[in-house]
C-alpha cells in the first residue's frame, strides 16, 4: 500500500471524527460514575463481532474493568469452547485476549484498544505491518442526549495492520416492553483484509435485545442476544447469550 493511501484513510478517519466531535460537543454531558472494579463473564452460543464470525464456536468471554470518573481501564478475552470441524468446514478455537483504555467526557469517549490473539502468537511480538501480535486500534464513540440518543462510532487499526482498515458503525436505542434494544449498522469505507472486503461495503447490521430475568429477589440473571446479518459477506448469524 502506497504512502498516499494510508494519508487519506488517516484523513477520512480523522474528518469525520471531527466533524462529528463538532456537531455533538454542544450536547449536555453525563455526570461521571464513581471508583469501581467490575468483573465477570459472558456464555455466548457464538462469537460474532462486527458482523464476523469468530471460531464458529460457543465461547466464554471474561472481564476485568476498572472506573475511576470518566477514565476506564480493562481487559477481556474470548475463548473458543469447541470448534467445528467436518468434512466441509475446519474452524482452530479462536482465542483473543484485549487491553483497553478509555476516557469518558460526558457524550464523547475516546479510547484505544490492543487486539492480542494467542494462538500461534507470542504476546511480547510487537512486529508491524500485519507481522505481529496486536492490533492497536484508536477509537471513539458520541453519543447524543436523551432526545437524541443515537451513537456514532469510529475506530482505525493503526499499528499493525497494512490497510489501516476503518469501521464506522451507528447505533440507536429503544425499548419494547422490558426489553432494552437497539439497531446497529456498520460497514469499512475502503478495502480492507481484516474485515475480509476488497471494497467499500456495510458488513454488520445487528438488531440486539437484552433483558434480566428475576431468580430471587437479590439475583437476575442478564440475558442477551442479537440478529446479525452481514450483507457483503451475505451471512446471518443468530446469536444468545448470559452474563454473569
Amino acid at each position: 500500500m502506497s504512502i498516499s493511501i494510508t494519508k487519506n484513510k488517516w484523513l477520512l478517519f480523522l474528518t469525520l471524527m471531527i466533524v462529528a466531535t463538532t456537531g455533538f460537543s454542544l450536547m449536555p454531558t453525563q455526570k461521571a460514575a464513581a471508583q469501581q472494579v467490575d468483573f465477570g463473564s459472558d456464555f455466548v452460543n457464538r462469537y460474532v463481532w462486527r458482523g464476523i464470525d469468530f471460531g464458529k464456536s460457543a465461547s466464554i468471554q471474561p472481564y476485568i474493568e476498572f472506573t475511576s470518573g470518566g477514565f476506564t481501564a480493562g481487559t477481556w478475552a474470548s475463548y473458543a469452547i469447541s470448534p467445528v470441524e467436518n468434512s466441509t468446514v475446519s474452524a482452530v478455537g479462536a482465542s483473543e485476549h484485549d487491553l483497553y483504555l478509555s476516557y469518558n467526557f460526558g457524550n464523547v469517549s475516546v479510547g484505544v484498544t490492543d487486539y492480542y490473539f494467542p494462538t500461534g502468537s507470542e504476546f511480547f511480538n510487537f512486529d508491524d505491518n500485519g507481522d505481529g501480535a496486536h492490533i492497536i486500534e484508536p477509537n471513539v464513540s458520541l453519543t447524543g442526549p436523551e432526545s437524541f440518543p443515537l451513537t456514532f462510532y469510529g475506530a482505525i487499526n493503526a499499528y499493525n495492520d497494512p490497510d489501516h482498515s476503518i469501521y464506522l458503525e451507528a447505533s440507536v436505542p429503544f425499548t419494547v416492553g422490558d426489553t432494552e434494544m437497539s439497531v446497529t449498522a456498520g460497514g469499512v469505507p475502503t478495502e480492507s483484509a481484516y474485515y475480509g472486503t476488497t471494497k467499500a461495503g456495510l458488513i454488520n447490521i445487528n438488531l440486539s435485545v437484552s433483558r434480566e430475568i428475576e431468580i430471587t429477589e437479590k439475583f437476575s440473571l442478564p440475558i442477551f442476544g442479537g440478529y446479525i446479518l452481514n450483507p457483503y459477506a451475505e451471512q446471518s448469524y443468530l446469536v444468545f447469550g448470559l452474563s454473569l
